[in-house]
């Protein structure tokens, strides 16, 4: 069997977890593999949010690249197999040249072998977005997480804004309203670096799937903004690791 290329996770949750975190923007999702590593850039189909993955080779325990290839999967169909893995089992991905499906294994308690087919890759280079952001702000996500969760009792957007010394999320429903207040140095907002004092508004539907699923990757989170524009979402990752969102702004007309 010809294999295009050969990856190992040590642990199953791992996999899983971003599998999850780009499946809330995504559902086909288009692959970089080269001799570096697994490399994913998409926005999702509204074009309202974007995400930007990469995985060095030193997160897999084998990783072997034949050749540089685009492999696009359904990560929702992916997910299914992956949640049947024990998060410590270990999971082997590999790609057969002649039938073009991607062959997944599990190993732990007892060996499941599945396949899958493989999907017309997408052939759109999504750029980054260059953006100069005048606040920078590192939070646990766990903080970041409730601090959503609070605003979504009252309102289906949020507006964040940010001076020299804290960051607020600012919330408004038709009856109810809510502010909440993240303090520089506090245990929830760890750093801030600001520019100049900035405000954007995000849908709230999008902020709290993207940071409840990369929650389960990370324990910190940098947010950087500036006035009316897309907010970028960095969640630490280890090895080298990068899993980072882009969303665009709600414009507000009042």
């Amino acid at each position: 069997m010809n294999q295009i290329f050969k990856l190992k996770i040590s642990e199953a949750k791992l996999l899983r977890d971003m599998a999850n975190a780009i499946s809330i923007l995504i559902d086909e999702a288009t692959f970089k593999i080269d001799e570096e590593g697994l490399k994913l850039r998409a926005m999702d189909p509204s074009r309202v949010a974007m995400i930007d993955f990469e995985w060095p080779k030193t997160i897999f325990e084998e990783y072997e690249c034949v050749s540089p290839s685009k492999i696009c999967i359904n990560i929702s169909e992916l997910l299914k197999l992956l949640r049947r893995a024990g998060k410590s089992e270990a999971v082997n991905l590999s790609l057969d040249e002649k039938t073009g499906q991607l062959q997944i294994v599990v190993t732990g308690k007892y060996k499941r072998s599945f396949t899958m087919p493989t999907l017309e890759a997408v052939e759109e280079e999504v750029p980054t977005p260059k953006i100069d952001f005048n606040v920078k702000a590192k939070t646990t996500t766990q903080g970041l997480s409730q601090a959503i969760d609070d605003a979504q009792l009252v309102s289906d957007h949020v507006r964040i804004e940010a001076d020299s010394d804290k960051l607020l999320f600012i919330a408004s429903g038709d009856l109810m309203g809510a502010k909440i207040t993240l303090q520089k140095g506090s245990e929830t907002l760890l750093d801030l670096e600001t520019k100049e004092a900035s405000k954007a508004t995000f849908s709230l539907s999008y902020l709290s799937e993207i940071i409840k699923a990369a929650s389960a990757t990370s324990e910190i989170a940098t947010l950087e903004f500036s006035t009316d524009m897309p907010i970028r979402i960095d969640f630490q990752q280890a090895k080298q690791g990068k899993l980072i969102f882009f969303l665009a702004p709600r414009i507000e007309t009042d």
